[in-house]
Formats: C-alpha cells, sequence, structure tokens
C-alpha cells in the first residue's frame, strides 16, 4: 500500500478517534526512524480518560504512543483501529 507523503504540520493537533468514535486525544508530535524515515507512532497530547485504560506504550514523560500500523485514515481526523490498539 502506497501513501501520499504529507507535511508533519498536516497531522499536528489533530484529534485522535477510533474508527467507532472513542476521542482518544491530539497529536502532540511523532516517532520515526532515522534512517528510513519510516513513521513508528504518535505522540498523544490531552489523553482522555479513555485513553489512559487502554494498554498502550508510553514515553519516558508518561504520554501514550498510537502505533503507526493502527493508523486507518488522516483527514480532519486521525482514525485509528482500536482493535490495534489493544
Amino acid at each position: 500500500m502506497e501513501f501520499e507523503k504529507n507535511p508533519f504540520s498536516m497531522i499536528l493537533n489533530k484529534m485522535i478517534v477510533t474508527k467507532e468514535g472513542k476521542r482518544l486525544g491530539f497529536v502532540k508530535d511523532v516517532v520515526f526512524e532515522t534512517k528510513s524515515g519510516e513513521l513508528i507512532s504518535l505522540v498523544v497530547k490531552d489523553s482522555t480518560a479513555y485513553t489512559k485504560t487502554l494498554n498502550l506504550e508510553k514515553t519516558n514523560n508518561h504520554e501514550s504512543l498510537i502505533p503507526y500500523n493502527s493508523i486507518i485514515a488522516v483527514g480532519d481526523f486521525v482514525i485509528v483501529s482500536e482493535q490495534d490498539l489493544i
């Protein structure tokens, strides 16, 4: 699957929601592999109470990380598959 390349600013501060409509927070930053440029995960800011119940990987600052492979679409929102988060 090939994705269109978009600048980081296109997803920064977008709301992250599951395809079921549950809000998870907002995109604060991205984690990527420096050699290949491969996106690894999204750093979540303003995590919701629901997000905190998920068993997500955390940064050193205790911010939740959404794995890249769970992203379904990026538009007005970043839509993720909840099944891929669990």
